[in-house]
């Protein structure tokens, strides 16, 4: 693997080297006042880009599989019913830690293909008189097959059920890179992490607590001590951690919410959107279909795209690695050998990615797909020379 080369696949993303100098850093003390200069604008900074005012943010030293235990044994106890969708396989892999953990978890198995079944979950939720159910868990990005989900629609099937269910909400792979409203949809808790739209490595898991899912920690009964939010915040009162931090990160976060927020949410959030439809342009282009069935459920930071019956498509990824040096992701789950997987999230550009389609374009060529050679790159380059952004990136 050349590491010249970005990498295109979901996570962890490329790191611009602003960040890689943040990280960079002195051994400080951390239970000096310094380290308070480094923990407090990086908590607000995430609360920022969550768009959210109430938002209390923990961040650990973990990944996203940490940030989801942090948000059931904060917020749950022993026995408790949780509602939650398997489509997809990360969607799946909150539900197998919710059933080890010893939480009774109502299962939906929808597609995937496509997003949360919010008319399902409506159904469920208003037949559930005596509020059994706690919490809510929505995956907002499936980063296996590309498919996004209305997080909004979920609040609303909750509210015009009158339940009062937690909404836990995984994003992953959506925060700082797709909109995610944490106040507008009513989110209790989200989760997500430093290697996907934060820009960083991986080894931080970072969780947004609406009141109402402090309130919950109280009284949770699930056993936790590294991912206690309650040791975390006395900690915090006190500019410290308590345990050591991974303060290099925690420097890189705080600057990643620096560029994230200069460039703004909604600058950020529309570039997402123009790589993908470059990257769709693409797919369309080489007669391929993507795994998300419909445009509404495509996602902006990972495109799935479906190869012919019979051919295998970890063989592209594996082929792009070998002879071009270039990262894609594999299939995951029921979707392995069956799609390949583009990531554009985090720092990405056009220019990039169109680096990454006509590797792509080359690899299929050389595996004897009838893709001829330019045609999605020129597609790409067609919607993003009409499609330029409103400002730099």
């Amino acid at each position: 693997m050349q590491f010249q080369n970005p990498v295109f696949i979901p996570g962890p993303t490329n790191i611009p080297e602003r960040l890689r100098k943040a990280c960079d850093m002195p051994t400080i003390d951390h239970r000096s006042s310094l380290f308070g200069q480094i923990l407090r604008p990086a908590r607000d900074g995430v609360r920022k880009v969550l768009q959210s005012d109430i938002a209390e943010v923990f961040i650990f030293p973990s990944t996203g599989t940490g940030g989801w235990e942090t948000a059931l044994t904060n917020t749950l106890s022993d026995g408790q019913k949780v509602l939650a969708t398997r489509h997809g396989m990360f969607s799946q892999r909150w539900i197998d830690m919710s059933q080890r953990l010893g939480l009774d978890v109502q299962v939906v198995n929808a597609p995937w293909s496509g997003g949360l079944p919010t008319d399902r979950y409506e159904e469920i939720l208003a037949a559930d008189i005596h509020h059994e159910i706690k919490a809510v868990l929505a995956t907002h990005n499936e980063t296996a097959t590309g498919v996004t989900s209305d997080i909004a629609a979920v609040r609303r099937a909750l509210d015009a059920a009158d339940h009062p269910a937690m909404l836990l909400v995984d994003g992953v792979s959506s925060i700082a890179s797709m909109d995610f409203r944490f106040d507008a949809w009513g989110v209790d808790v989200a989760v997500t992490s430093s290697q996907k739209g934060f820009m960083l490595p991986a080894g931080l898991a970072i969780v947004g607590f609406s009141p109402k899912a402090m309130a919950a920690s109280r009284s949770a009964g699930l056993p936790r001590a590294f991912f206690d939010i309650s040791s975390m915040r006395d900690s915090y009162n006190k500019n410290a951690y308590p345990y050591t931090p991974a303060f290099g990160l925690l420097n890189g976060l705080n600057e990643s919410c620096r560029m994230l927020l200069d460039e703004g949410l909604e600058n950020v959030f529309s570039r997402h959107r123009r790589i993908a439809e470059g990257v769709r342009a693409a797919a369309k282009a080489w007669n391929l279909d993507l795994c998300a069935r419909s445009p509404e459920l495509y996602s902006d930071t990972v495109t799935a795209i479906c190869t012919p019956e019979g051919f295998n498509a970890t063989g592209i990824v594996t082929h792009a690695a070998d002879a071009y040096g270039v990262a894609f992701g594999v299939g995951l789950g029921e979707v392995a050998g069956r799609v390949f997987r583009i990531g554009h999230l985090g720092s990405m550009t056009d220019v990039m990615a169109l680096s990454g389609i006509a590797t792509a374009e080359m690899c299929m060529a050389d595996l004897g797909l009838a893709v001829p050679l330019g045609s999605g790159v020129a597609a790409a380059q067609e919607y993003y020379r009409t499609h330029r952004p409103s400002s730099g990136v």
